[in-house]
Parts: structure tokens; C-alpha cells; sequence
């Protein structure tokens, strides 16, 4: 297919995509049909109607993505006649291109523009996870300076930081730093947090919020009344994540953040360089 017959179907797919009153992005079924290069409306309904099938088999709600809906055309005398039509997500439009006649330019065309817009937006969800992630550990770094310098500035000891920070793993997952850095495979030479899901580095950082809070609050000036507080701090947090079903050190290690972050900073630096390109990873 030449590129200006892409880019002509690609301005008619946007073009007639529409917004409900809930910024939920649809298109309508008889404007679909033309674009889909599908004449008579009644062929066009058993496309649907497979489509449906399909949404169903993969366990989605039919009227979520194919609502049925009315609205009024004009008539060659100038009056107006109320007709059926379908108003149909993102989804129900891909899965009628995966349903229709691929002998169809258009079809051929939509199956292609629906897969990649899919995984387009796979791929920036799982970068703004990836993001948050990258956030979270930046946040929970700065606490613990913080907490550290709230523990030499109370106590006169910086070395009792890594006594408390120890402490405080422990009281979250149940076991020692250094047996949960075996756990995930952890390089000797690397802070485990690099390597913890999001969540636990959430719980983490909220325990040692907590701790700065209190050893502030009540002047806290040796490394005992601290540590204490802070294993207080990570068995509420270790208790509240297990009464949600949330077991810290039977959570699987996360992607080595060094590597998340040169991701993205790659990425960034090509969006850049083409920021209308559509980038899709295998």
C-alpha cells in the first residue's frame, strides 16, 4: 500500500472518531462501514455481528464496545428518518477489521491500524508504569537521606543509619537485606531497591516517612528509640499489605532500574527526534 493512500485512511479513521459526554472515544457504525469500504449496510451487520462474537469469546462485555444507538438522517425530500446504528469503541473497531474481508484495501489497512494503535497504547501504559517506578525509587531515596540526616543530627552517629535501614527490612519482609538481595538475585554491590516492585518501594518509603515524622516529634536521640520506631513503622505497613493479599518477600524482583532508566531516556531522546512516529517493539 503507497503512503498517501495510508495517510488518507488514517485522517478518515480520526476524523470521524467522535467523544461521548465521558471523553470515551468512539465511532459510529455506518460511518465505519464506508471507511471499511462496505456498501450495503446489511453485509456490514454480519461483520458486526462476528465482531461481537469474538468480543464475547474474549470474556469483554458486548454493550460496553458495540452499544446500540439511533439517530436521525436526511431524506432526499428534506425531511428526516430515525435509523439503527451502533456505537463502537476502539476495540469493536478492531475487531471488526479482524473479522472483515481482507481482500479489502481498507480491511488490510484497518487490521494493521487498530493492531498498532493497540500495542501504541500497551507500550505507553507499560512506560508510565515503568515511569512511576523510576519516581518511586527517586522518592524513597531522598527519604532516606533525609531520615539519615535526621539520625546523625539526633543521635551524633551516621552509622547508625544502615542499623535502622537493616531493621526496617527486616520488619517488612520477614527476612534479612541480605536474604531477600539472594532472593532476587541482587549484585552484592547494589541497594535492593533497585530491584524492588513499585509497591515495595511505596511501603518503604511511607514506613521511613513515618519514622522521620515520629523521631522528630518525640526528639528521639538514640539509635534504639529510632530503630524501634522504624520496625514499628514496617510491621503496619508489612501487616497492612498482608491483610490486602500483598506478601513482600513472596513478590518477584523488578527489572534492574539502571536498565528501566536508560530505556527511557533512549526513548525520550528518539521521541524527540520523531515525535509523529509510530515506535511499536516487538
Amino acid at each position: 500500500m503507497k503512503t498517501e493512500p495510508i495517510r488518507s485512511l488514517t485522517e478518515n479513521f480520526e476524523a470521524h472518531a467522535q467523544q461521548t459526554e465521558g471523553g470515551v472515544e468512539y465511532w459510529l457504525a455506518r460511518d465505519l462501514q464506508h471507511l471499511l469500504g462496505y456498501f450495503k449496510w446489511e453485509n456490514f451487520v454480519s461483520v458486526v455481528t462476528k465482531a461481537k462474537t469474538a468480543c464475547e469469546v474474549s470474556g469483554h462485555h458486548v454493550p460496553d464496545h458495540f452499544p446500540d444507538v439511533r439517530k436521525m438522517v436526511d431524506l432526499g425530500s428534506g425531511s428526516q428518518r430515525e435509523i439503527d446504528d451502533i456505537m463502537l469503541t476502539r476495540y469493536a473497531c478492531y475487531l471488526i477489521a479482524q473479522n472483515g474481508d481482507p481482500r479489502k484495501q481498507e480491511i488490510a489497512f484497518a487490521q494493521t491500524y487498530f493492531a498498532v494503535q493497540t500495542r501504541r497504547a500497551e507500550l505507553i501504559e507499560q512506560r508510565l508504569l515503568e515511569a512511576e517506578r523510576v519516581t518511586a525509587r527517586k522518592k524513597l531515596s531522598t527519604t532516606e537521606k533525609e531520615l539519615s540526616a535526621v539520625i546523625y543530627e539526633q543521635t551524633g552517629g551516621n552509622e547508625d543509619f544502615a542499623i535502622i535501614r537493616s531493621k526496617g527490612d527486616h520488619a517488612l519482609f520477614g527476612k534479612t537485606t541480605q536474604a531477600m538481595k539472594a532472593q532476587w538475585k541482587v549484585p552484592d554491590n547494589r541497594p535492593l531497591a533497585d530491584f524492588a516492585p513499585t509497591i515495595i518501594l511505596k511501603a518503604k518509603d511511607f514506613a521511613a516517612e513515618i519514622t522521620i515524622f515520629n523521631a522528630r516529634l518525640h526528639a528521639m536521640n538514640t539509635e534504639s528509640a529510632i530503630s524501634h520506631e522504624h520496625v514499628t513503622n514496617n510491621q503496619a505497613v508489612r501487616n497492612t499489605l498482608l491483610e490486602r493479599g500483598i506478601r513482600p518477600e513472596s513478590l518477584p524482583p523488578a527489572e534492574d532500574l539502571k536498565k528501566v532508566e536508560r530505556r527511557l531516556t533512549s526513548e525520550e531522546k528518539k521521541s524527540l527526534k520523531n515525535p509523529d512516529g509510530l515506535m511499536v517493539e516487538e
